[in-house]
């Protein structure tokens, strides 16, 4: 596989939460297929989906079931706040 098509492959992370819910961390992570399978059940179970490479890349460093360290957590959260508001004022502005 060439360099550049390794660069286009589609990347996701499923981030959740610990049983006591004060700790982020990563569910799930892939590439290429796997990747699209995160999404599809993500969608299924209307779980909402943000297409940012960069944070898939960032998020791809770490290994499932690592918590997500207080730096990028602080980012999340902003992002996810943000989408949130994006959401409440238009639901058919934000992906799914």
């Amino acid at each position: 596989m060439s360099s550049s098509s390794w660069n286009r492959r589609r990347g996701a992370v499923a981030v959740g939460y610990d049983e006591s819910g004060n700790s982020p961390q990563v569910l799930a992570q892939g590439y290429g297929e796997f990747a699209e399978r995160i999404i599809a059940q993500a969608r299924a179970h209307d779980i909402y989906v943000h297409d940012a490479p960069e944070l898939v890349g960032l998020l791809m460093q770490l290994n499932p079931d690592d918590y997500i360290p207080e730096h990028v957590k602080d980012v999340l959260v902003e992002l996810l706040m943000w989408l949130k508001d994006v959401a409440d004022e238009d639901p058919y502005s934000a992906p799914r």
